[in-house]
């Protein structure tokens, strides 16, 4: 049974939710001749992340759907003036007129706008809404490609899933297999190779910055220079002390150069004849408090061709927590049944 999305999607429980949307009839619509609509879609998440009180952690565009992970940010939407939601609401969607041509706006529309408290904050709530940025996505696209093909009709199918990532080993998983779904649909034969997703856009920001160099040498840990810095993408390394200052990041205990070595690693599970596997990266997983075999285990798993059920990715605890915060029994994993990645004895990346 459908889920309302107003309970799949909760800040409460996670900021973090991987979104994957198809194309209609699971057509190639982004694939072949119409490749081009991939780095549509691409630029298109860099100018909404310029909108919207959200960070795209991930991405990875494939010839009939899209990967994205999306992380919400309540609190920097609720720090904008008035005058700063109006803007980026106009960003958005521009005022036109009943022919459809855009309207200028005076500097006291602008402030009668900012005015009106109701107006304003149902668009702060929108500019912070996963809903709205799908949409945005998604109908963007959309047009653009009926303008391409000189026709009418749906591009995406209305309902896009959404999964809950609820604990940081969770996290870390989700983070590859997202970036590794072109090396396992035998699109690209390197993770660094995979054109249109977050691995490569990490890469190629690296190269264009002149920090390749530093990326290769850096720590696997620690990661002194901040080689994301100036990046679309929100960073892999979190660099926020204790007290939560500094500048925020996906995971602790793991750098960039540190993440890229960990999919490299699992690339090589995945490809034939590639099982000369680095003794590094166990080291990584050991230190992150993740079982190897269990590792190992869910990426076969995620990267299968059975689908995926559920709507909710986390250990037994965290699930059981929102279990019991939602009213229900149980909610079902992502694979339908639990998948332990924390090794022994240890808790998640800290």
């Amino acid at each position: 049974m459908t889920i309302a999305r107003k309970i799949l999607v909760n800040p409460d429980v996670t900021p973090l939710y991987h979104c994957i949307s198809r194309c209609v009839r699971r057509a190639f619509l982004c694939g072949q001749e119409n490749a081009h609509r991939k780095l549509w879609i691409e630029d298109r998440l860099q100018e909404l992340v310029t909108i919207f009180a959200l960070d795209v952690c991930g991405f990875s565009i494939m010839d009939n759907h899209i990967h994205l992970l999306l992380r919400l940010d309540l609190p920097r939407a609720k720090a904008w003036a008035a005058d700063e939601v109006v803007r980026r609401w106009l960003l958005l969607c521009p005022p036109k007129d009943r022919y459809g041509k855009l309207i200028v706006v005076s500097a006291a529309w602008l402030a009668e706008r900012a005015r009106d408290s109701q107006w304003v904050e149902e668009r702060r709530t929108r500019l912070a809404n996963l809903g709205w940025f799908m949409k945005s996505l998604k109908e963007n696209i959309a047009r653009r490609a009926n303008r391409d093909d000189q026709c009418t009709g749906h591009f995406f199918e209305g309902r896009y899933k959404s999964i809950a990532i609820l604990d940081e080993a969770s996290l870390l998983a989700t983070c590859a297999y997202i970036d590794l779904n072109p090396v396992a649909a035998g699109l690209a034969p390197t993770p660094e190779a995979s054109a249109h997703t977050s691995i490569k856009a990490r890469v190629d920001h690296c190269a264009a910055q002149g920090k390749l160099e530093t990326l290769k040498t850096d720590s696997r840990y620690t990661a002194k220079v901040n080689v994301e810095q100036g990046n679309w993408l929100f960073p892999i390394k979190d660099r926020r002390d204790q007290n939560g200052n500094g500048l925020a990041g996906l995971m602790r205990g793991i750098s960039l150069a540190g993440y890229l070595h960990l999919v490299d690693w699992s690339s090589r599970l995945i490809r034939p004849g590639k099982a000369n596997l680095s003794s590094t990266v166990p080291e990584i997983l050991t230190r992150l408090g993740i079982d190897t075999e269990s590792w190992k285990e869910t990426l076969h798993r995620l990267l299968g061709p059975n689908k995926k059920i559920g709507s909710y990715f986390g250990s037994t605890n965290r699930l059981n927590e929102v279990a019991t915060q939602r009213g229900c029994k149980y909610i079902k994993n992502i694979s339908g049944r639990d998948i332990p990645l924390h090794a022994p004895g240890t808790s998640s990346l800290s």
